[in-house]
């Protein structure tokens, strides 16, 4: 009995310990959450406090920043839109925004001071979807909506409605459209380039293999394919690669005499920056100076100025790539008051800023660096 009168107590003793151990420690969890929820200014899940090397996307936010003096300075204009996960697709014309998030699309006037977004009514949003499945192209016959299922519509300015066109063409998987100046229009699918002459009532195949993104200067047309970059110079009859590195082409862009392009070396397993000066025919890489990366994002010029989205922040140069200098830091130490994104411990960042122009305006938006 005596000894049994003292093994009871001390059970009774480890449980209230345990408990009271279990309480402080969910307290003290608590607390380091509410101090994450005011330093960030965003939602947390606990798991990443717990575990910091999970890679769940753990903060809701948005970045869109502005900047009318060449990257100098930088505006942030996000405000009005919901918080938001990564996934977010941005698309920049001469007088126009639309924002592809959590699968709403949202448009702005481009020459407002700051944007006015609101919800835009595209057909066939996938809402079940937690990636964007419209994408946006702007082109001289006006502002085009598709879906990676082939369906395609354009906007009506008077009526400020989307009507589907080129209804005639149903493949999957597609990537890209593209208007030259002569009104031919270009697919781009997974699967290969179609071409049509006579706005979209005949359709023929001229390249095979994946085409994403198309830009056209004096005739000359570039692409970005499966194998890099190719180079037609007969309408697109034809085409020739003009840099394979055993990647895929990332970007393709148009620069004051010439082309600047992205494309991933399979070699040095970075992403490569280029430009060219004659049309297309010879390539120049212009990333000396710059940390090599499987992440670089994005490449636009305004004026004087290339502008480059690196892990490591934007870049500028005013030297067409000889030199480059930081103009903003990278996503996770952008205000750390106010924005926090995920880090894959011991990598990169697994978010960069993606660079958009409009007119004379560069615009930053915070999102993965994609493909």
């Amino acid at each position: 009995m005596k000894r049994s009168f003292v093994f009871v107590p001390a059970i009774l003793l480890v449980l209230f310990l345990l408990n009271s151990f279990g309480l402080k420690e969910k307290e003290a969890e608590e607390k380091m959450t509410e101090t994450s929820k005011s330093f960030t200014g965003v939602t947390l899940h606990d798991k990443s406090l717990i575990n910091p090397s999970a890679k769940v996307p753990v903060a809701k936010v948005n970045i869109i920043l502005k900047s009318t003096d060449g990257g100098q300075t930088w505006q942030d204009i996000s405000e009005g839109l919901p918080a938001i996960e990564q996934g977010v697709n941005f698309y920049a014309g001469e007088s126009d925004l639309y924002l592809n998030a959590k699968n709403v699309m949202y448009h702005s006037k481009s020459n407002l001071k700051t944007p006015v977004w609101e919800n835009e009514n595209v057909p066939d949003l996938k809402s079940a979807s937690s990636r964007p499945s419209t994408s946006i192209a702007i082109n001289l016959s006006g502002v085009i909506a598709y879906n990676f299922e082939g369906q395609i519509y354009q906007k009506t300015p008077a009526a400020k409605t989307w009507l589907p066109i080129h209804t005639n063409f149903k493949k999957h998987s597609m990537r890209t459209i593209f208007e030259t100046s002569d009104g031919t229009v270009f697919l781009g699918y997974d699967h290969g380039l179609y071409k049509s002459t006579n706005k979209g009532k005949n359709w023929k195949q001229v390249q095979r293999g994946l085409v994403m993104n198309l830009v056209e200067t004096e005739g000359v047309l570039i692409a970005t394919g499966g194998n890099g970059i190719m180079r037609s110079t007969d309408n697109g009859e034809h085409w020739q690669w003009v840099i394979s590195e055993g990647g895929v082409g990332i970007a393709i862009e148009r620069i004051e005499g010439g082309f600047a392009a992205i494309t991933y070396n399979t070699g040095t397993k970075s992403r490569r920056l280029r430009i060219s000066l004659d049309s297309g025919k010879t390539w120049q890489a212009i990333d000396q100076g710059l940390r090599p990366s499987m992440s670089i994002s994005s490449i636009k010029q305004i004026g004087k100025y290339l502008m480059v989205g690196h892990p490591d922040g934007i870049f500028r140069s005013s030297d067409m790539g000889k030199t480059w200098k930081s103009v903003l830091p990278n996503v996770d130490k952008v205000d750390k008051k106010e924005f926090q994104f995920v880090r894959t411990w011991n990598s990169e960042p697994e978010n960069v800023f993606r660079i958009y122009v409009s007119g004379n305006v560069f615009y930053a938006v915070a999102g993965s660096a994609g493909c």
